[in-house]
């Protein structure tokens, strides 16, 4: 199971980074708090402090087409939230 599935880079979680040192990954659903934790240190080697987690329901999503309206839902999936220890940060490019 791989855990951490990819950062999150939209606009909101690029705020929390800049002014509260914390960083968000999208992670495996069946991942507890403590894998999450585990692997983000040891991946990126630094100290958490915090670590929320939530699942994000599926937005429903319709469009029109020759054969009339198609409608569905994208995937749910669990976001983790990251606080780390003050003067340390991720660089998400580093371990490509």
């Amino acid at each position: 199971m791989e855990i951490l599935q990819k950062p999150i880079l939209t606009e909101k979680a690029s705020a929390l980074t800049e002014k509260a040192n914390r960083f968000t990954f999208r992670v495996d659903h069946r991942a507890n708090k403590l894998q999450i934790k585990s692997a983000i240190e040891k991946m990126y080697g630094v100290n958490i402090v915090a670590l929320n987690t939530m699942v994000v329901v599926g937005k429903m999503k319709s469009r029109n087409t020759k054969g009339g309206l198609v409608s569905g839902r994208t995937p749910k999936y669990k976001k983790a939230i990251v606080t780390l220890k003050d003067g340390e940060t991720i660089d998400y490019y580093a371990n490509i």
